[in-house]
């Protein structure tokens, strides 16, 4: 197993850590992160998660299985079926998550940066996403992330190209919300997890929630929305913000 899974506090952080392959992503890796994710989920003491790689971020699926594990229409699918899996594991988590991102961005790590809610990067990060480089159609769920990121255009130069994008675009198109040089990125990722773990919980869970039904297109005020505002106002969150606000002190979440 090249995936390593650490908890500091309030903070979870998911290593992609196979640095001969350029942290490219196994069939086994893939299949693991359901698991792993399902233990951020369970763990109360978790506010925030962190996926980071080393050098590189992640290469991508590892193509040297594709004549393997991913022979044939139905490896294809069995395989396909293991990255969906370990994306949605990452997109759905009811928890902030961060990508902190390093040298090569590419595929299948690209699509594990997109399955973050925020992606914070280092000046010298590479990105591309390219199944059209192997006869592969990126999968709906993963290319609406995309799309939701950068817009239609932008997703389609991507995908229909399959070229390597620099951090300087990827921040202009939205791809990132952060670029840093490489020797701060640790520091501001380290910074911004604590900062989003310092707050509400119960803000953060709702704002997450709202802002995905949102992009889901669904746009009307239901009861699972009211419960969230309800779910609110009754917490001890609430009333501590609320405290610390007159008394002109930080809050005590």
């Amino acid at each position: 197993m090249t995936l390593r899974l650490d908890t500091a506090g309030p903070v979870a952080t998911l290593t992609i850590d196979r640095p001969a392959k350029r942290n490219a992503m196994s069939y086994e890796m893939w299949s693991a992160l359901p698991g792993l994710l399902a233990r951020v989920e369970r763990d109360d003491a978790v506010r925030v998660l962190v996926v980071r790689g080393g050098e590189h971020f992640s290469a991508g699926a590892d193509i040297s299985e594709f004549s393997t594990l991913r022979s044939g229409a139905e490896g294809a699918a069995r395989y396909s079926e293991a990255v969906h899996a370990g994306e949605r594991a990452i997109a759905t988590l009811d928890k902030p998550t961060i990508a902190a991102i390093t040298g090569f961005c590419i595929g299948g790590g690209c699509e594990i940066a997109l399955a973050c809610d925020l992606r914070v990067a280092a000046a010298d990060a590479r990105f591309g996403i390219t199944p059209a480089k192997l006869g592969i159609v990126y999968h709906l769920t993963s290319t609406k992330q995309l799309v939701d990121v950068v817009g239609p255009a932008w997703a389609k130069q991507i995908l229909f190209s399959g070229e390597i994008l620099d951090a300087a675009t990827a921040l202009r198109i939205g791809l990132v919300n952060e670029v840093h040089p490489a020797e701060e990125l640790e520091a501001r990722v380290k910074g911004l997890a604590e900062t989003i773990a310092s707050r509400a919980r119960v803000s953060v869970r709702g704002a997450k929630r709202i802002v995905n039904r949102i992009t889901d297109g669904r746009h009307d005020e239901d009861e699972a929305v009211r419960a969230l505002y309800d779910e609110a106002v009754r917490s001890p969150e609430y009333a501590e913000g609320v405290a610390a606000f007159l008394e002109k002190r930080p809050p005590r979440f």
